[in-house]
């Protein structure tokens, strides 16, 4: 059932309205039973804008008083949370209700999606079972309540992330996250990338309805976007929508604040279903035609690795155009994988694109074992279509073009294009140069509209 949802186009939900909303979903969930054991599963640092830190410290607030309430951040492969990031995300919530989820030996097994379901998703190109496991903390202790809380936003393996992707993704165990990350793959990325029903979110709703129904799971869900409004598409010349210099002020009022535009929760897919068809409006940004030239942004807070920082390939791939060049200003990323076998393997095998990929799966066991791992490989890969031109604060140049991308002088490209005074959208540099920048690529999926093909 739906215990809440508000949102809209123009609708902002202000912290006050979503204190309300936190009282009244936990007074409904203690209608059904009292709340004596509760355990609350948010995202990590890579989804610091979700607004999930600030609603978690609400529920823990509400909480603890009368409850003992645990904490596992639903970090799937990445690195666990630091004090640091705990402290940062989730300020006033001590550390020590904190767990850390171990996605390869911290699992056990709820039962398995059937290989008949996985051949049919995939279009008849996979044949295999999937094995569902969730976190131990999950599934072996009594709770009266789980809330996972997270953004509904567009995502690279799933089509729109959270939902039933935050339990058994983000806490479950190492088959499920290889195997759907790599059907995701199979799928196609630009099938999939801001749509709700995808292969990969029918394997997780089956895994949901059949295997984990048991669970007192209650969804919590955001959808975020900047709070000014779409500027006029640009056409070319000098007239509306192009982005020209202007003052630092103007800049920081023209890339707006982010807001809330829509709050949902409940039991099952419907609070999924509503937001979702928020996220497609408020975070799909359409444009006229493809830029050549796309400068990325990752904050160095969010994105120490390229396993993270590649969104900013896989939500701008649909928009920018043949024989272009994507530009990733990354002074946070110091490694490839968030996990030492992951790194290893991403400095072994690179960015190399669908059919080296599929070729080095099929000859190293390695890669067939770690299938998340093959299908970032996958994600991270233009295909040949545009340059890939990355410029780390903490990897060298032997080491970015060792796994396939261009290298980019952090210092000089941070020069040239410097985030403060460029906005988000269509720039002119002052030697005419045409570029269009994104100051954060987790907020949005940015594509022409033909290859959103609606």
């Amino acid at each position: 059932m739906e215990y809440l949802h508000e949102g809209g186009l123009d609708e902002v939900v202000t912290e006050s309205q979503a204190c309300r909303h936190v009282d009244a979903l936990l007074t409904q969930l203690r209608r059904s039973s009292p709340l004596r054991r509760v355990l609350l599963l948010p995202p990590d640092m890579t989804r610091l804008h979700s607004w999930a830190g600030f609603l978690t410290c609400q529920l823990y607030e509400r909480l603890h008083r009368d409850a003992e309430v645990a904490i596992l951040p639903a970090v799937g492969t990445h690195l666990p949370m630091t004090p640091a990031e705990l402290t940062h995300m989730f300020p006033g919530v001590p550390h020590n209700v904190f767990h850390v989820h171990d996605w390869r030996n911290g699992v056990a097994s709820l039962g398995e999606v059937p290989g008949s379901l996985v051949h049919r998703l995939s279009e008849g190109k996979l044949d295999f079972s999937i094995n569902v496991e969730l976190d131990r903390l999950i599934v072996e202790r009594s709770w009266d309540a789980i809330i996972s809380i997270g953004q509904l936003v567009p995502h690279e393996v799933i089509g729109i992330a959270n939902h039933a992707k935050n339990v058994f993704v983000g806490a479950g165990g190492s088959d499920l996250i290889n195997k759907s990350h790599w059907l995701g793959a199979v799928h196609g990325i630009e099938r999939i990338m801001g749509r709700a029903d995808t292969p990969v979110r029918a394997v997780l709703d089956y895994a949901s309805e059949h295997l984990g129904k048991h669970l007192p799971i209650v969804y919590l869900l955001t959808v975020r976007a900047r709070s000014f409004s779409p500027l006029p598409l640009y056409s070319g010349g000098e007239g509306p929508g192009v982005r020209g210099s202007a003052s630092q002020d103007a800049h920081k009022e023209d890339r707006g604040d982010l807001v809330t535009r829509g709050l949902y929760a409940g039991d099952d897919r419907a609070c999924f279903e509503r937001g979702a068809a928020l996220c497609r409006q408020v975070n799909l940004d359409r444009l006229e035609r493809a830029p050549k030239k796309v400068v990325v942004y990752l904050d160095p807070l969010e994105y120490k690795s390229t396993w993270l920082g590649n969104k900013a390939i896989y939500r701008t791939r649909m928009a920018i155009a043949d024989a272009g060049e994507l530009i990733v200003l990354a002074p946070g990323v110091r490694t490839f994988g968030e996990d030492p076998t992951i790194d290893r393997m991403i400095r072994s095998f690179g960015y190399r694109g669908t059919p080296a990929t599929l070729a080095n799966v099929k000859a190293h066991p390695e890669l067939t074992a770690n299938l998340s791992a093959s299908a970032h490989l996958i994600h991270g890969s233009s295909e040949g279509r545009f340059t890939i031109r990355y410029c780390p604060g903490h990897l060298t140049r032997q080491e970015i073009e060792a796994v396939g991308f261009e290298y980019g002088d952090l210092a000089s490209m941070m020069t040239r294009y410097e985030p403060s005074q460029l906005r988000d959208g269509w720039n002119k540099m002052p030697d005419g140069e045409e570029v269009y920048f994104i100051s954060n690529p987790a907020l949005g999926l940015w594509g022409t509209a033909g290859r959103f093909d609606d």
